[in-house]
């Protein structure tokens, strides 16, 4: 548990510092505001996304390990998902569609005929 605890550390870690690489040529003035990116800017923030972003999967994949050692150990519930509705019959007839979504016709036609409560 602490090894994975440490190299979720280390991923974030890792993370935070592509993250630096990405910002350090604005940050530092080494890169001039309205010029065009230099190459060393170009070179730097491409380092700094890939190192960012294996930092945030390598963090991701942590996490899941310490959430499932946490399960696994009893000391995390897993909530169960609550039953999904039944799907509609497929086989209703067009006849009880009609008898069943008559009221909120009617419904639908009465609001459109009045306003605030006086007919139009």
């Amino acid at each position: 548990m602490i090894r994975t605890f440490v190299g979720a550390v280390a991923a974030v870690l890792a993370s935070l510092a592509g993250l630096w690489l990405m910002i350090a040529p604005f940050a530092l003035g080494t890169q001039p505001e309205s010029a065009d990116w230099s190459n060393p800017t170009i070179t730097e923030f491409s380092t700094g996304l890939g190192v960012a972003v294996i930092g945030l999967a390598g963090a991701a994949a942590f996490a899941a390990a310490i959430y499932e050692n946490l399960v696994t150990r009893g000391l995390v519930t897993v909530r169960q998902r609550a039953p999904e509705p039944a799907p509609a019959p497929t086989g209703a007839s067009s006849a009880e569609l009609a008898t069943m979504l008559a009221p909120l016709v009617e419904a639908l036609r009465e609001d459109l005929t009045t306003t605030n409560g006086h007919r139009r």
